[in-house]
Order: C-alpha cells, then structure tokens, then sequence
C-alpha cells in the first residue's frame, strides 16, 4: 500500500448511533480514512444528512435507519448495507444514552432502558453484524466503553453498570471471535461535551470536578477520538484484540492535581 492510499480503503464501516455526537465524528472519521460508511440511527431526516456528508467526502454510504433495541431492525439494516455496499468489515458501536438520578429514584423502567440500549444493544449489534462478520472470516468491530467501565460516577450506577459491561463484553468477544478474524475492542473516551452529557458538565459542579481531575484541564473534542477508531478499524491493530483504548487526557491517571 503506497502513502498516499487511505488506511481503510476498499473497507465497509456500519456506525450505530452516527447520526450525532461522537458516532457522527467517527463517521466522518472513518470515512476521511477511506472506508465508505453506513451510519445508522432511528431517525431518517438524521441518517440522510449523516450519509450526504459521508458523500460529500468522496465516499459512498447507505440510508440505513434502525435500533438497537430492535432486532429485526438490526437484521434488516445488515440486509440493506450489504446490498447497497456489498460487505461490512467494520462495525462501531456508538448507541448510547444516559441518565443522573439517585440510585434510590431509578425505577426498574429507566434501568431497564439504559441497559437495553447501551449494553444488550451493543450485544445485539454484534450479534448480528459480527455474524456477518465471522461468515466472511474477517472483522474490526469497536464499542464505545467510558470512564465508567474502570470507576464508579456519581449517580449514575444504571449508565456505569452498562459501561462496565461494555468492557466485559469486548473482552469476551474477542475471546471467542479472535481465531475466526474478528478483532473486538473499545474505545473508552474520558470527558467530551456532547449533546447527551452537555447538561450535566455545562456550569455544574460536577463539570468543574471533572476539570480539575483531568490533568489536560479541559474537556475533549470528539474529532480527537476518530485517531483511535482509525486505528482500530485498520491493519495496525491486526494484533490488537480485547483492548479497551482509553482517550481521556489523563484523567484515569489522575491522583492529585494541585
């Protein structure tokens, strides 16, 4: 491969939840890498404009929507990327939502769909992608993990509990999938002011706690995780199975900072 190829050239990547935030920056990521992008969510209007700038980079993509709470949808967005794409090498898993709240006022509802969503959902996907995938005897796929997956975060024990089985389930996979071309790993990202979190780091306490344990000083911006994602999904990280790569300017190396 000459310099100037892209890394993932001639690669199919499925983003779910890469309509928005860090699945939409991925997205675009990825395909700036070369790869032509499927990026996958509930919403139409969202998936077209997703897909029109996968396009206007100079890659192909597919107008694909489903959710991850839903496995027949999963069964026939796979469906439709293969026939407007023809395979899938990659799958990143972006999906994702959360909640604070007291543990104490979580009803069993709200757990329940946290789990379902960033857990079984994540599950799902690579159940069903990763079939694929293993059919055809080789695949990157890559779930978004958190800070959560290593410590506990106040008063969100639902989204923590889900993260840690995030990182569980990577690592099982790539057990299991490794010997049959299937690399399994996670990015972990530390704090990235997205839409899903804005209103608990925005002028709050706890966006000044996590400042401060930070040692870089400031939150991170979501284009600074696509460098890992990149590199996962290419053959760099051949060797590269059941990692949970954390992009998170130090904070999980944080003791005391001042």
């Amino acid at each position: 491969m000459s310099a100037a190829t892209p890394l993932l050239a001639g690669r199919v990547a499925v983003v779910t939840g890469g309509t928005s935030g860090i699945g939409l920056a991925l997205a675009r990521g990825l395909a700036d890498a070369g790869a032509d992008v499927a990026p996958i969510s509930r919403r139409a209007e969202q998936v077209d404009a997703a897909a029109s700038e996968i396009e206007s980079r100079g890659r192909r993509s597919a107008r694909v929507t489903a959710d991850v709470g839903d496995r027949d949808s999963l069964e026939a967005a796979l469906q439709q990327t293969v026939s407007a794409l023809g395979h899938i090498d990659i799958l990143v898993n972006c999906a994702g939502i959360t909640k604070r709240r007291p543990t104490l006022e979580v009803s069993d509802q709200e757990w329940a769909s946290i789990l379902d969503t960033n857990l079984t959902g994540t599950w799902r996907a690579c159940q069903v992608f990763g079939r694929h995938m293993l059919e055809r005897g080789y695949g990157r796929i890559i779930n978004i993990a958190s800070l959560a997956s290593f410590v506990g975060l106040f008063e969100v024990a639902a989204y923590t509990a889900s993260k840690a089985g995030v990182a569980g389930l990577t690592r099982a996979l790539a057990v299991e999938w490794g010997q049959r071309g299937v690399n399994v790993n996670a990015i972990a990202p530390g704090v990235y002011r997205t839409a899903l979190n804005a209103n608990l780091l925005d002028g709050t306490e706890r966006g000044k706690e996590f400042l401060l344990r930070t040692p870089m000083k400031r939150f991170g911006n979501v284009e600074e995780l696509v460098p890992a994602c990149v590199f996962l999904a290419s053959e760099g990280a051949s060797f590269v199975n059941g990692e949970v790569l954390v992009v998170d300017g130090g904070f999980l190396a944080s003791g005391v900072n001042q």
